[in-house]
């Protein structure tokens, strides 16, 4: 259940940041309405995660995640060009969060 929350966190936490470029700097309201309430429901479910996942892991797993998950919505929603640097960066993140989460210390916590 635990992991279900912190995926609940990730997936608001990428609505949110998705919307935020679509509320243009909160002056359309519907998108600004999305991002005040993604990120509320981000937090809340990070929160709740937080009461079984070490801190470290859980925000690992949230910025890892999060950064692959926003750069694929912004690709899809806004168009924004993936280049081979930004492939690989997001590769290493990927292998970074892998290694956290698959280690002798992460099966120990």
């Amino acid at each position: 259940m635990p992991y279900l929350l912190l995926l609940a966190a990730i997936l608001s936490e990428v609505v949110a940041t998705t919307a935020l470029k679509q509320s243009d700097g909160f002056t359309r309201p519907f998108p600004a309405l999305v991002t005040v309430a993604g990120y509320a429901i981000a937090f809340y479910c990070l929160s709740l995660a937080l009461r079984t996942i070490p801190t470290g892991v859980a925000y690992a797993i949230w910025s890892g995640v999060g950064i692959v998950l926003v750069t694929v919505a912004a690709r899809i929603v806004h168009g924004q060009r993936l280049d081979l640097p930004t492939l690989a960066g997001m590769a290493l993140i990927v292998a970074g969060v892998a290694v956290m989460n698959l280690g002798p210390r992460a099966a120990a916590s």
